[in-house]
């Protein structure tokens, strides 16, 4: 019998969805992605809407057909269904603290900057849209640089890789994208570019993925 795979319909440049390309890259878990472009509003079809029916991306699949959305819930339940190359601690209050991490950046940061919190506050002004992300993630990223002063080791948390890292490299991303002065954020500069070079996170980089424009892919 074939072993099943996973599921994962994504947008390569999603940061939700690379959270979730890094879980199942650090758990070496296959998986099959099926591309949903944001930028054509596919998510908006009814054929997706069938599948996830907040028509949001990511969206996994389990191995049994059943379907999983928003990436915390995605990435709480691939650990407790693949406990190897664990993505939380054993320590209680080490995991609450990996926990807050990831919600800074997927509640305080990630949904002011989204494409459609852009589209609404900028229209089709492209520099308004920029200026509005950056201004958000630098007042989020503020708060995050000076909470990881306390937490961060190699990683965010002490000095393994979490779940906490892959929501951090991720809105990394987005801060690059939008013009970001990392150097004002050293830990997070740090951390991101030091995560960045382990294959797993090679791989689950939208620059790496298949769909992913030539002129951005990777070289």
């Amino acid at each position: 019998m074939v072993d099943q795979k996973y599921t994962l319909y994504e947008y390569y440049r999603s940061s939700a969805s690379w959270r979730v390309r890094l879980a199942l890259n650090w758990k070496k878990l296959p998986y099959e992605s099926k591309p949903i472009n944001l930028l054509t509003q596919e998510q908006l079809r009814a054929e997706y809407r069938d599948i996830n029916p907040t028509q949001k991306v990511p969206a996994l699949i389990t191995k049994d057909g059943k379907l999983l959305s928003q990436s915390e819930a995605i990435l709480e339940y691939l650990e407790e269904a693949h406990p190897e190359h664990p993505i939380l601690p054993k320590d209680p209050y080490e995991r609450g603290v990996v926990r807050e991490i990831s919600q800074i950046v997927a509640c305080d940061i990630h949904p002011l900057q989204n494409m459609g919190v852009l589209v609404r506050v900028g229209g089709d002004d492209m520099n308004k849209r920029t200026e509005w992300a950056r201004s958000c993630i630098e007042r989020g990223f503020n708060g995050l640089e000076l909470r990881l002063k306390t937490t961060a080791g190699k990683c965010c948390v002490g000095d393994s890789v979490t779940m906490a890292d892959f929501f951090v490299v991720s809105i990394v991303g987005n801060a690059e994208r939008f013009g970001v002065d990392m150097t004002k954020f050293p830990i997070i500069a740090r951390i991101s570019k030091t995560l960045n070079e382990l294959p797993a996170f090679k791989s689950a980089h939208p620059f790496s993925q298949p769909e992913c424009p030539a002129e951005l892919k990777y070289k």
